[in-house]
Parts: C-alpha cells; structure tokens; sequence
C-alpha cells in the first residue's frame, strides 16, 4: 500500500528546500577560481611585456580585475565573476599581442 499524498507533502517540502539551497548556494559562491585565473593570466602577460607591447589590453585587464575585487569584497559574486572572467580574457589577449610583437620584432 503507497503512503497517500498528504502524508508525502512535509518530504517533498523539504526535499524541495535541501534543492533550492543547495542551487542557491551553488550560486552565490566566491568566484575563487576566476580570480584566480585572472590574476595568472595578467601575470603572464606582464612577464611577456604586455605593458609596453600592449598597453591598453594590459590596463583594460587590470582596470577589470580591480572592480572584480571590488565587487568580490561587496559580496557580489555574481558581478565579481563576470569581470574576473573579463580580466582574463583581455590579459589574454594582452599576451598574444606581446608575444606576437616579441617574435616579428626580436631583441638584438
């Protein structure tokens, strides 16, 4: 004989809430890796000579990793990842344009 519906309300109650936090929490999680991936990416980029060979991507990578520590510190982890994903990919391609810049013009 199955359990009738009302008795299966408060279990699927609660079931539905263990789902919705879990998802919720899942989230609004620190972004920890993005920022981290950024900042590596920026590093790199750096050590490749982006400063000088690519200057703008270079402070537009910088420029975006900044806010994301901002907005990290505010708890904005939503906003925070969004800009750390965006510091990396202009560092990344603050590095492609030092590399390339490096190999067609080599140092004597």
């Amino acid at each position: 004989m199955s359990p009738s519906f009302p008795k299966l309300l408060p279990r699927l109650y609660w079931m539905l809430l263990v789902l919705m936090t879990t998802l919720i929490t899942a989230c609004a999680s620190a972004p920890v890796q993005e920022m981290s991936d950024a900042r590596q990416a920026l590093d790199a980029a750096l050590r490749a000579g982006a400063a000088e060979r690519a200057p703008t991507q270079t402070q537009a990578a910088q420029s975006s990793l900044a806010e994301a520590e901002k907005l990290l510190k505010r708890r904005e982890f939503s906003h925070a990842r969004q800009n750390a994903q965006q510091a990396r990919s202009q560092a990344i391609e603050a590095q492609r344009i030092a590399q390339s810049a490096t190999s067609s013009n080599p140092a004597p």
